[in-house]
């Protein structure tokens, strides 16, 4: 026989959801803090649970290991970007010319490495070009390529486009070659021009 002691507590899944998922957010909204104020490479798992007023063990509960951490701290914001260029208003969502679509892609793909660059910089690179994020955008940019009528080596030419927006190269010319903002959207814009080529635009 089952004694009252043994017996489950009504609604006790549905509090311990409610639990991780606040924790998780106290995390998240900590770990931002810290990146904002500190930079990421003092985001250490000690801090951050210092920071949010939780214990370790909470925070690897939440997100695994330090890489999970940052991919879900990339997540929302990438999330959004996808959203927005996938069915959100032309010219980066459809509805503009594929040309004007590709140009807007790029520079909002810079403005968003310039927000959380760092932060991709700090994740696993063991499996970069596995990322679903990374797939997603090469298969938008292949697809708008397409329309803009190039036929030919349409992968090597995505690879080449993806390629001058890695962080890595964005960080650098930024830094190291004191490269502006405007100066990264007009070069990956004059690459996307020539990649697609004079009178290679199509309308959608």
């Amino acid at each position: 026989m089952t004694t009252p002691r043994e017996l489950p507590l009504a609604g006790q899944p549905v509090r311990v959801r409610r639990d991780a998922v606040a924790n998780a957010d106290r995390i998240l909204c900590a770990a931002r803090r810290v990146v904002d104020r500190d930079g990421v490479e003092n985001l250490t798992m000690d801090r951050l649970a210092a920071e949010a007023g939780v214990g370790k063990g909470t925070v690897f509960r939440a997100f695994g290991n330090r890489a999970g951490l940052f991919a879900a701290l990339t997540d929302d914001s990438e999330r959004q970007f996808q959203q927005a260029h996938l069915s959100g208003p032309p010219p980066l969502g459809p509805g503009a010319p594929p040309l004007e679509r590709l140009l807007a892609y790029g520079a909002g793909r810079l403005r968003l490495v310039g927000v959380q660059g760092s932060l991709i910089l700090a994740q696993v690179p063991a499996a970069k070009f596995d990322v679903p994020a990374r797939k997603v955008s090469a298969m938008h940019i292949r697809m708008l390529l397409r329309q803009c009528g190039v036929e030919d080596n349409v992968d090597v030419c995505t690879e080449a486009l993806l390629g001058a927006l890695d962080p890595d190269l964005v960080r650098y010319l930024a830094t190291e070659r004191g490269l502006s903002d405007a100066e990264l959207r007009a070069g990956w814009q004059a690459l996307a021009r020539a990649v697609v080529g004079t009178g290679g635009v199509s309308e959608s």
